[in-house]
């Protein structure tokens, strides 16, 4: 009995979707959430002013200061800064 056409293309894109499928699942949880880390800002990526993750060095100091900063009289606090207008207005 020959193999048709219909059925090469048909095993074809079985193979293909498992394939697809498969691929998606070897994705590593640590390495897709790091992946904002190494993407540039201007290309989406995370902004400057973003808290560090935590588990790092830098998140322990960055809680204890927050923490610090909840601590004190709002009349006391010191005020964040705040990024620079660029002048243009809003595209609506």
């Amino acid at each position: 009995m020959p193999i048709s056409p219909r059925q090469i293309a048909t095993l074809l894109a079985t193979a293909l979707l498992a394939h697809a499928l498969a691929g998606c699942g070897t994705i590593n949880e640590k390495l897709s959430a790091g992946m904002g880390d190494f993407i540039p800002q201007w290309a989406g990526g995370l902004p400057a002013d973003a808290p560090p993750r935590p588990g790092t060095a830098k998140y322990e100091e960055y809680m204890k200061e927050r923490e610090r900063q909840r601590l004190v009289p709002a009349a006391e606090r010191e005020q964040p800064a705040t990024p620079e207008q660029s002048g243009l207005d809003p595209v609506h």
